[in-house]
């Protein structure tokens, strides 16, 4: 919708106006390049490429200064890059352009009517100023100070985390030089000045290419089976005695001879006597076989009867013993109301990690495990917030042991804490060892595939493996 410039009257598909007659053919060219700039800036304001939004919304205005949704989006823009006095600036000029329907009035109402967050906006701006005041003069510890003081206040100021960074880069403290600039690439994404920091940190940061260490040959052997079988050469056999050997054969078979004689005389009288025999002991066998199946079978009976009462027995243990059901969901209760009575966020998940150190969580009724995730949900965070708090402190300060106890603590509490697994990873990677930062690097990538510490991950990655 195009009104005319000259009366205000909306604007039909004619190149002139039809209530005073103004030709508009080219107003119209102006307004449409302004609105296609704005549009361009809409869409890059959307994937966070802040730094481009402010340029086409800039050209938006220079064709049509009176494009007041490209100014209210352009003061939104340097708000979120942390420059609320720009921001101010384009809100009241829309304002004044504008004075009835503006979505502007709210946003300068929601700061006005904030008179905290107002001192704020000028404590930034002073405090901004004299770290560059400071920067001029060659104090860049006292600057660095004032700089971490802005950022308290407004986290999102790109300016003072590039300057910060630039210091940090002075002082080749390049870990903390690209923690700020991350920090600049999470808010706005295709900055320049970021960019071309980062890239001269990440040259820096760059490791050297180790020493290839040599591989021991190693020896192999086949065997065609787990044992070895010696079979000596070169046996003598014995000497075979030749009469000795003669008398004992002759022996051997008048023996067997007379046993032969023996077993033909008589064999049907020990025959006769052998089937009776077989007969009795088939009747008493089968009379004995039944009698040993029946008692198998009432001991069959009795043994699972045994077997029910244990279960039954095992089953009431589960519920009320020690270790069951019923003692285990009250502890669990115990801790919720001491942690709801003290707060004290150690004590209940030291008892949390005790029990579930007792207890199969997963083998719990369902409201138990509701319950237990609950309280981790609510602990968790929190704890793995103060961990990483001072494993942060402790790797900045080369206390890499200590670093990578809280950091695991850290990411142990809460799964979903990034930087905390990040920084675990790194603190892997300076403290030399190689293999657990790869594998924390992998686990970076995997839970958090479309973040940028995943990019960041695969690119300390890589550099591992290269070297």
């Amino acid at each position: 919708m195009i009104f005319c410039y000259n009366c205000g009257r909306r604007l039909s598909e004619h190149d002139f106006c039809t209530s005073c007659g103004a030709d508009v053919s080219l107003y119209k060219q102006v307004v449409h390049v302004s609105n296609m700039y704005y549009n361009e800036g809409l869409e890059k304001a959307g994937v966070r490429d802040l730094s481009g939004a402010v340029v086409s919304l800039r050209h938006s205005l220079q064709f049509n200064k009176n494009n007041i949704k490209a100014r209210n989006l352009l003061g939104l823009v340097y708000f979120e890059m942390g420059e609320a006095a720009a921001a101010l600036r384009e809100w009241v000029i829309s304002k004044n352009m504008s004075p009835e329907k503006n979505i502007a009035d709210e946003y300068i109402d929601k700061i006005r009517s904030n008179s905290g967050r107002l001192d704020s906006i000028n404590q930034t701006i002073k405090k901004y100023n004299r770290a560059l005041v400071l920067c001029s003069q060659n104090s860049e510890d006292l600057a660095v100070i004032q700089l971490r003081k802005v950022l308290s206040m407004n986290p999102r100021f790109i300016q003072a985390h590039q300057l910060l960074a630039l210091l940090y880069m002075k002082q080749e403290e390049w870990d903390r030089a690209e923690r700020e600039l991350r920090k600049c690439m999470d808010i706005d994404r295709n900055n320049l000045q970021t960019l071309r920091y980062l890239k001269e940190v990440e040259e820096a940061l760059m490791p050297e290419e180790g020493v290839k260490r040599r591989r021991k040959d190693e020896a192999v052997r086949y065997q065609s089976d787990n044992e070895i079988i010696i079979q000596p050469l070169n046996v003598k056999e014995p000497k075979r005695a030749g009469g000795l050997s003669t008398v004992v054969n002759m022996v051997i078979g008048l023996i067997i001879g007379v046993a032969a004689m023996y077993f033909l005389v008589v064999p049907a009288a020990q025959s006769r006597v052998r089937n009776e025999e077989q007969q009795t002991i088939t009747k008493i066998s089968s009379e004995s076989d039944a009698k040993t199946a029946r008692i198998q079978e009432l001991e069959g009976q009795i043994e699972n009867l045994n077997g029910n009462i244990q279960n039954l027995q095992g089953e009431i243990e589960g519920y009320a013993g020690a270790g069951g059901t019923i003692p285990v969901t009250e502890e669990l209760l115990r801790i919720a109301a001491e942690y709801t009575e003290t707060a004290d966020m150690h004590t209940a998940a030291d008892r949390l990690e005790e029990l579930a150190g007792r207890v199969d969580v997963t083998a719990m009724p369902e409201g138990f495990q509701r319950m237990y995730q609950s309280m981790n949900s609510v602990i968790g965070p929190e704890l793995s917030k103060e961990y990483y708090e001072a494993g942060y402190n402790q790797y900045y300060t080369s206390r890499y042991e200590e670093a990578l106890e809280n950091l695991g603590k850290a990411v142990k509490y809460d799964a979903a804490n990034i930087e905390a697994l990040w920084l675990l990873g790194e603190a892997y990677r300076s403290s030399g060892d190689t293999v657990n930062a790869i594998t924390t690097y992998d686990k970076v990538i995997e839970l958090f595939p479309e973040a940028t510490r995943a990019r960041d991950a695969q690119r300390r990655k890589d550099n591992l493996n290269a070297g």
